[in-house]
């Protein structure tokens, strides 16, 4: 079972300003901070990690790395992903039913203002 994850992003502010409103969507805030280093969002631990890494190159669009996050809802997908267009990332997937995953799977992807991809999904009932 992973226990927590994290990203490599450019300008740790920026970065959280991005991160603050997506993941609020999901229940999590800032819970940790070590100053211009990292910073560790969750409910009741940290469990998605921004580290800065200053001089990291640009992430390829095509790296095939990604996180994902579980949301309790549909509605919550969809407010992941409108937050996060609005706090500067761009869409990678709009939110809705991905049956060639799974009948049920109902997910969305975005790319944070350093590219790296992020999916949150839910699980419709059977």
């Amino acid at each position: 079972m992973i226990d927590h994850v994290s990203v490599a992003v450019r300008d740790l502010d920026a970065a959280a300003r991005f991160y603050e409103a997506p993941l609020a969507t999901l229940g999590m805030s800032k819970l940790r901070e070590w100053p211009d280093v990292s910073i560790g969002y969750g409910k009741k631990y940290p469990e998605f990690w921004i580290n800065k890494r200053a001089d990291m190159a640009p992430i390829a669009a095509d790296s095939g790395a990604h996180i994902c996050l579980r949301a309790p809802t549909t509605a919550a997908v969809n407010a992941f992903h409108a937050a996060a267009l609005t706090a500067g990332g761009t869409s990678d997937g709009a939110p809705g039913l991905r049956a060639h995953y799974y009948k049920n799977y109902y997910a969305a992807f975005v790319r944070d203002p350093d590219g790296n991809r992020l999916e949150v999904v839910t699980f419709l009932n059977d």
